[in-house]
């Protein structure tokens, strides 16, 4: 039975979302279907189609009290807007349905285990966020909150575990049969660390372990965890809050962080072998993943960052977008990623030039758009004479653009929004170093009409940027300083099919 405050938001969403045109959103990335939209939650695959959640404010393009949106799609790429899922009406949950996931339990159907959060009052007059754990179960439309809820409140953490920073759980059903979830936390020092959870049932849930911990090292708080094997090593994907930059790997504010190691299942801990960013552009946070019926492991992401989303020039009536889906992989103790094969069936009107010297500027014809995929291999002309900078700009007029830059002597790619049409004083530059041999790079660029992505050496990194730049902006061009030469392939993205 849905009850006032989620039949109003979903009233509320179905009329407003009429008002907002096809051609004012992505092309190919999924945005809120009105309103606000921040983390993605509940990625899954269930009954033949993909689900996915997300944090969602409907009633303002800013964030508020959050409800779920919901999307489904066949194929990662084409999305259908369903009502939404959850909305704040619990005591336990009045505060908010933050983060979570899904999960398809043994009789069916599908679990969404989410954070609710309650305001309680302090002795100042102030107000802090409770955070616990709650449970919605449903049939890929509708979903009931159980009466069992909250099924993880403080009495389930650790000691010195904070109740005020308890949230985002991940579940998953393990090879054994059990369920098992990752849950964000602080210890009492304000230092994240990664809480693990065990239950035969999916509803009734026990403590095992502090799977992993911060010490110090990464930021603070660490949201929107996720834990899975791949390629014969256990993965983490967490966001740290406040972090420090670490020379160009990681950078200020809010990131995302990949743990590769092992699992030791005596003691339920991990052991870390490495570690990077997920994204080393600008826009990427809180990425969850899923496990396609074939067997590929597949993350989205919110494209957007905490530190700029409210320093806006022209509020719309809808705000967020996700990334691309990516499929990932451990290659030499690395994290790489790529978009979802299933991306390459959109590209049409292929364009190629080989062996193009760039020295100066160069304008290739065919090579513009807004949506498109764009491949790109760089070399030195001559390796006895390395050039000194190549830059590719796109989204380009008179007056607009954004630019992709290597510099081979330092080995440093950067991304620069900063004419891109901001109004704001933002992040506009991100810089990350990358590897090359003797000034050869492979880059993939993919571009939506509020977005860029960068696949670096087949998705070795990802730099992805938001960009709010006037749509007839379409030139694309090649910068070089030295003696350069390019391979070019450059599609145009066909998803009419939505």
């Amino acid at each position: 039975m849905t009850n006032q405050t989620l039949r109003e938001a979903r009233e509320y969403e179905e009329m407003m979302e009429a008002h907002i045109a096809p051609e004012d959103r992505p092309a190919f990335h999924l945005s809120p279907r009105v309103g606000w939209m921040n983390d993605p939650n509940g990625f899954s695959y269930y009954q033949g189609e993909y689900h996915l959640f997300y944090q969602y404010h409907p009633y303002d393009s800013f964030w508020g009290p959050m409800h779920w949106g919901h999307a489904v799609s066949r194929d990662l790429l084409h999305w259908e807007y369903l009502p939404a899922a959850l909305a704040p009406d619990m005591p336990y949950d009045k505060g908010g349905c933050f983060s979570g996931s899904a999960v398809t339990l043994s009789d069916g159907s599908h679990l969404l285990l989410y954070t609710g959060v309650r305001k309680e009052p302090q002795a100042d007059g102030s107000f802090r966020d409770v955070q616990m754990q709650c449970i919605a179960i449903g049939d890929g439309r509708e979903y009931e909150k159980i009466p069992e809820n909250p099924v993880l409140t403080e009495k389930d953490l650790p000691e010195g575990g904070s109740r005020y920073d308890f949230r985002d759980p991940k579940v998953w059903l393990g090879e054994d049969g059990i369920y098992y979830c990752v849950v964000g936390n602080c210890a009492e020092d304000y230092d994240g660390q990664i809480l693990l959870y065990s239950s035969a049932d999916g509803i009734h849930w026990k403590y095992e372990s502090i799977l992993a911990k911060n010490n110090g090292r990464f930021g603070r708080m660490w949201e929107c965890p996720d834990f899975f094997a791949l390629d014969g090593k256990r993965v983490i994907l967490t966001s740290p809050t406040d972090m420090l930059p670490e020379g160009f790997e990681y950078h200020n504010g809010g990131g995302t962080l990949c743990l590769i190691g092992d699992f030791d299942k005596s003691t339920k801990t991990f052991s870390e072998e490495h570690n990077q960013a997920v994204d080393y552009g600008i826009d990427f946070y809180a990425p969850q993943t899923t496990l396609t019926p074939d067997g590929r492991r597949v993350m989205i992401g919110w494209m957007q960052n905490w530190d700029t989303c409210n320093m806006r020039s022209q509020p719309k009536s809808w705000f967020g977008q996700m990334s691309l889906p990516r499929e990932l992989s451990v290659r030499n103790g690395r994290l790489y990623q790529s978009p979802i094969r299933e991306f390459d069936e959109l590209r049409c009107n292929r364009v190629e030039y080989r062996n193009v010297p760039v020295n100066g500027l160069v304008r290739l014809e065919g090579v513009e758009g807004r949506q498109i995929d764009m491949e790109l291999q760089i070399r030195p002309a001559d390796k006895a004479k390395m050039f000194q900078k190549f830059a590719v700009r796109f989204a380009q007029d008179k007056i607009h653009h954004t630019a992709i830059s290597f510099r081979p002597m330092e080995s440093i790619l950067k991304v620069d929004r900063k004419f891109s049409g901001s109004r704001r004083a933002i992040i506009h530059q991100r810089r990350s170093l990358v590897n090359h041999e003797e000034g050869e790079l492979k880059l993939r660029v993919i571009l939506d009409r509020l977005s860029v992505e960068v696949f670096v050496n087949d998705g070795e990194q990802v730099m992805t940027v938001t960009i709010d730049t006037p749509q007839d902006a379409k030139e694309i061009s090649f910068f070089a300083d030295g003696d350069v030469m390019i391979d070019v392939v450059k599609y145009d993205i066909d998803n009419s099919g939505r």
